[in-house]
């Protein structure tokens, strides 16, 4: 179970009363949330309780309709979702990023160049970047696929090529990292793997999650906030969140008498 501690840190992204519209629907209603560094903050809830669209609204890709978002302290309702992963906030997608015919070591960096100042310099020779392989092969070992350094992504486990496309995310050294179900499609050996990976990159950042997965949030997330139909239901630790009544009635769809 993620270790329970005697105060919490520092907040790192929070919103307050978010809210989003489309139409005549609203998705997304009065959400208040705070994210804390160096812990693991999980997003559930069952189909359509509106969590991926709070996942795109944190991180830039909808305008709210209502509410506030801060990040590390400033104001970010109104601001690009480039402007926002510059400030220290990356995420990942549901569907793999990598570049599948580059080896793990020039995936990771590609990735690199922007903190690198490379990203613009197109007029360099390939060989500039090879000043950041040092950084890279560090990245890499932090995460576990130095025997893979030189393997082409599309030749990687599924697992495999989600843990690298984490690492591509830590290039920019966020201070908040943002994971879309980084589980999913996942077989269990992988899940184990990810989870464990997940757990040592939050020592040093804020990590949001959204995940189906419940032993995984129940083994590695310090808090979860419960979603359904765009409103929070329920907020706590696992151990908390997972015997509400109101919890149990929304996944399981069973009423009490």
């Amino acid at each position: 179970m993620a270790p329970v501690t005697d105060h919490e840190p520092r907040v790192v992204l929070s919103a307050r009363g978010l809210g989003k519209d489309f139409g005549g629907f609203t998705a997304v209603n009065n959400v208040d949330l705070d994210v804390h560094h160096a812990r693991i903050h999980a997003l559930i809830g069952p189909n359509g309780a509106g969590k991926t669209t709070v996942f795109n609204l944190l991180t830039k890709f909808l305008q709210p309709t209502r509410g506030k978002i801060t990040l590390l302290g400033t104001d970010i309702t109104r601001t690009r979702p480039d402007k926002v992963a510059r400030m220290g906030m990356v995420r990942s997608f549901q569907i793999s990023a990598v570049f599948p015919h580059l080896t793990v070591l020039e995936n990771v960096r590609v990735a690199l160049q922007r903190p690198a100042e490379l990203a613009v310099q197109f007029w360099q020779p390939l060989s500039a970047l090879d000043r950041l392989n040092g950084r890279a092969e560090v990245l890499i070992e932090e995460l576990g696929l130095t025997p893979y350094l030189n393997t082409r992504a599309a030749d990687l486990s599924y697992g495999r090529k989600r843990v690298l496309e984490i690492a591509t995310t830590l290039a920019l050294d966020p201070e908040v990292l943002l994971l879309d179900e980084p589980m999913a499609g996942m077989g269990q050996e992988d899940v184990q793997m990810v989870a464990g990976i997940i757990r040592e990159v939050a020592r040093h950042r804020a990590v949001l999650m959204v995940e189906h997965n419940l032993n995984v949030v129940a083994d590695i997330c310090h808090q979860v906030t419960v979603l359904q139909r765009g409103e929070i239901l329920a907020h706590g630790d696992y151990a908390t969140v997972s015997t509400d009544p109101r919890v149990r009635t929304a996944y399981m769809g069973t009423e009490d008498a």
